[in-house]
């Protein structure tokens, strides 16, 4: 469902024209930048896409996947998770995001691994991953990230019409066509990307 966005407040600042209802019962609204990461929010400011984005406001404590999908009654193959890998090769470290269906693991080890070019991939430390995204952990979103990382996304997030991820905090999530996501900086539609 699609409404038409017609004003901007300072304080809640709307990045775009059009608002996409995401599913569960959250109350969808239009982008603002005290619910979303300050990268995410630069980010959109400029992304041909962003009128396609809505947030809502979660409780923080549900931000964990299975946690929010069956508090806010979204299901786990219409949610999407972002998860930041580091490949090493020699001294060089290569991040890059994986975004795969909540319902499905990033193949790591394999996939991701031979894409980065490296000797070795594992999720990255909680502590890198945070302080390079400059988002909470559990609310990573492929939005905002830096622009020399990859954005893998896994063919069958694209199968879903609208796809609910992270916000860049742990207290919001964006709802957006996942047509969308093939359209950020660096993405890259991986088959078999999740297993």
């Amino acid at each position: 469902m699609r409404e038409t966005i017609v004003s901007v407040s300072s304080t809640s600042a709307t990045v775009g024209l059009s608002l996409v209802t995401g599913p569960g019962t959250l109350p969808w609204r239009s982008v603002c930048a005290d619910l979303v990461a300050a990268p995410v929010a630069a980010a959109l400011s400029s992304w041909a896409h962003a009128s396609d984005v809505s947030v809502a406001p979660i409780d923080p404590g549900l931000a964990d996947t299975a946690e929010f999908c069956a508090r806010y009654g979204v299901a786990l193959a219409d949610s999407a998770n972002c998860v930041v890998v580091a490949g090493k090769r020699g001294a060089e470290i290569r991040y890059a995001a994986c975004v795969v269906l909540a319902s499905t693991r990033a193949d790591v080890n394999g996939v991701v691994r031979r894409r980065l070019d490296a000797r070795k991939a594992s999720f990255a430390p909680m502590a890198d991953a945070v302080e390079l995204s400059a988002m909470e952990y559990g609310g990573i979103t492929p939005i905002g990230l830096p622009p020399s990382w990859p954005v893998f996304l896994d063919r069958a997030v694209l199968d879903r019409a609208v796809v609910v991820i992270g916000s860049g905090l742990r207290r919001s999530k964006l709802a957006l066509p996942s047509g969308a996501l093939a359209g950020l900086p660096g993405a890259e539609v991986v088959d078999g990307l999740a297993r």
